[in-house]
């Protein structure tokens, strides 16, 4: 991991949802209590889809009892190391099942061709709409990456609760770092596809693509640099929405702030964990 600032597409994504949870989070770095039972499951399908990928890039093909026992340490270690907060009315031996099911789902599929890359790490540049280049880089994590004829394609993986939208792919920063980074580092333009692993009754599979242009990728940069400039001008409040709160790690610092709490003194961005993942 980069000690140099950088940013992600979670600490951009998790600013526009919340900047106080940004401001908790990723500078004044307060503990988690928890952490939701669906970050263990997606973090758990990740490592096995890792095992996997990893061995059909080196030519062989990793046993199921393999790949199942990567998803399993995985979720083990979480339980090690931090307490999960489930939904209620579910269970972890349910939960942890799913996942396993959502895995034989997709291992189903027809395995990937031409593997280039698994878990890349790739830090580029990145342009406003003027075409001027930041000074703080973006960091990307490429679940997977194939090359066909038609150039670099990158494959992103998600566990999610019902299907995603077209219009989810279209707006997400998410695959726009992504061809911003393959483009800036490998000279390519790059394809995204989601493969959505649907945690319904019956669970199911879909495919998504995600297409990016020039014009998105100065979007992102815009988006870059005024999120930086609100970070640097201590610009943090909380944005209230069930969505935002129901899972919230913070809910009582957020209670007690602007009432007992000073408000922080100006930040150089050196001094912000603005690379946390």
């Amino acid at each position: 991991m980069h000690t140099r600032p950088h940013w992600s597409y979670s600490s951009i994504s998790q600013y526009l949802a919340c900047p106080l949870r940004y401001y908790f989070q990723r500078i004044l770095c307060l503990p988690q209590p928890s952490i939701g039972s669906g970050l263990v499951l997606g973090s758990a399908v990740h490592a096995a889809l890792a095992h996997y990928h990893q061995g059909l890039k080196f030519g062989r093909t990793p046993s199921r009892e393999g790949i199942h026992k990567a998803y399993a340490d995985n979720w083990a270690g979480r339980e090690a190391t931090q307490k999960i907060a489930y939904k209620d009315g579910e269970s972890a031996g349910d939960l942890f099942d799913l996942g396993q099911t959502l895995l034989e789902l997709y291992l189903e599929e027809p395995p990937p061709q031409q593997i280039f890359a698994v878990e890349q790490e790739i830090i580029s540049p990145v342009h406003n709409s003027r075409g001027e280049y930041l000074e703080t880089p973006l960091v990307a994590v490429a679940d997977l990456i194939t090359v066909s004829d038609q150039g670099l394609a990158v494959r992103e993986f998600k566990t999610a609760a019902r299907a995603y939208s077209e219009i989810e792919a279209s707006t997400s920063l998410q695959p726009t770092c992504y061809v911003n980074a393959v483009q800036e580092v490998f000279g390519e333009q790059a394809t995204v596809e989601y493969t959505v692993l649907i945690k319904t009754k019956t669970p199911k599979l879909q495919r998504l693509q995600a297409v990016r242009t020039e014009q998105d990728l100065g979007r992102l940069g815009d988006i870059v640099e005024n999120v930086e400039r609100a970070v640097q001008a201590n610009i943090f409040y909380p944005v209230e929405s069930p969505l935002n709160c129901s899972t919230c790690p913070y809910r009582s610092p957020c209670r007690e702030w602007g009432r007992s709490s000073p408000q922080p003194e100006r930040l150089s961005l050196e001094s912000t964990a603005v690379g946390a993942s």
